[in-house]
């Protein structure tokens, strides 16, 4: 199950050093968070800020290479976010980044409060998995959080 690939319909960031996958249906807020993530670094529960950078808007391409899956942009759409209302405007992007987390946005009321730990396969590997209300005017903080805390467990 090495180097295969697949391509998803997502949005991604690096948050922090370490590579965020959104998925949701569109409509979503996938974009929107995405543009409220690059727009203002925050801590979530860390004690230092975290920056984000766009790596790919709307399309991810995950490669599993081993036991690790790297995501990066469609040539077609590289260094492209949808802001709605606006355009689709350009910017600097990530071209890769190794993937550590996963955020599914759902509506609040479908969000279970202490779900415990959650995970999410890509190409025969997991990943762990969090549940964010975009809408949600903690949601760039909570995706933060989750960031920090998740990778404080898992060292």
């Amino acid at each position: 199950m090495q180097n295969q690939q697949t391509n998803l319909h997502g949005t991604c960031l690096r948050v922090g050093g370490r590579g965020v996958l959104i998925i949701g249906p569109p409509g979503s807020g996938k974009s929107d968070l995405a543009l409220r993530l690059i727009d203002a670094p925050g801590y979530g529960i860390s004690a230092n800020p975290m920056r984000s950078e766009l790596v790919s808007d709307d399309q991810v391409i995950v490669a599993r290479q081993g036991t690790v899956l790297v995501a990066s942009a469609p040539a077609s759409i590289l260094g492209k976010l949808e802001v709605r209302g606006l355009d689709i405007v350009e910017l600097e992007t990530v071209p890769s980044v190794d993937l550590t987390l996963v955020v599914r946005l759902l509506p609040q009321a479908g969000i279970e409060r202490l779900p415990g730990a959650l995970t999410f396969e890509i190409l025969g590997l997991s990943l762990p998995l969090v549940e964010i209300d975009a809408a949600s005017v903690s949601a760039p903080a909570r995706l933060r959080a989750a960031v920090s805390w998740l990778c404080d467990t898992l060292k």
